[in-house]
């Protein structure tokens, strides 16, 4: 990496390390969001790959219940491998940019309105696979993972830990998903893996900055200014296309 791209991929790790810290997510969103303002959306995927793998990881293991969530969303999970696997058979490099603005202003919207749907446990059984085969394609096309599996775990009305814990597990076996995705499409390399790996140190800074944030500002006005962003961001990529 170039000195500039160098100084620009560690500000952008920054950055989404303290929202992942002030608000326990948004940290692939944040910075494929930005980090696609200089490269293409999977090129971002490939260096976001260790520090989403450490963070979601230690997400994941944070709550009490993981063998029941894994047996109740193990379609659902089995799906977003699915979807990720056939992404790339959708010939969609020409236009991921769009399907990454549509996303993050969705998930901006979204945010700002806090608008949920309800679904009822009888719909699960077909909801889960098919939000989680969109999850999939959409990983795979652009790099972000959390739409739509992170409003449809929302709609389950699962208790905060679960829903933690939920959201660890399913942005985990999609960054493993995408990860070898990446790897069997030549995306995902060694340089590329040197790469995501040395972003981990800003990620984790980033964070450690936004949890000592989150005890000094109101977490709801910090999550307004992402869900903000977020839409800004989404704007900007539909209208550069």
């Amino acid at each position: 990496m170039a000195g500039m791209d160098t100084l620009f991929i560690a500000a952008v790790f920054v950055l989404a390390g303290v929202v992942k810290g002030v608000t326990g997510m948004g940290l692939p969103t944040v910075a494929v969001a930005l980090l696609t303002l200089r490269m293409s959306p999977l090129e971002a995927a490939a260096l976001l790959i260790v520090p989403s793998s450490v963070t979601n990881v230690w997400q994941l293991a944070t709550g009490p219940a993981l063998y029941p969530l894994l047996l109740r969303f193990r379609w659902l999970l089995l799906a977003v491998c699915a979807g990720t696997a056939c992404a790339p058979l959708l010939g969609a490099a020409a236009w991921s940019g769009a399907v990454l603005g549509l996303a993050l202003v969705g998930y901006g919207v979204l945010g700002l309105t806090g608008w949920r749907m309800r679904v009822a446990p009888s719909a699960e059984r077909w909801a889960g696979p098919l939000a989680g085969a969109a999850t999939g394609v959409m990983a795979g096309v652009t790099g972000v993972f959390v739409m739509p599996v992170a409003p449809y775990l929302q709609a389950l009305n699962l208790g905060n830990d679960d829903l933690i814990q939920a959201m660890g597990m399913a942005f985990t076996v999609a960054t493993l998903a995408l990860a070898v995705m990446l790897t069997v499409r030549g995306e995902w390399h060694a340089a590329a893996a040197g790469n995501s790996l040395l972003a981990l140190i800003p990620a984790v800074a980033g964070m450690q900055l936004g949890q000592w944030l989150r005890d000094r500002m109101p977490p709801a006005v910090f999550r307004r200014c992402f869900f903000i962003a977020l839409l800004a961001l989404g704007v900007h990529q539909l209208f550069r296309m």
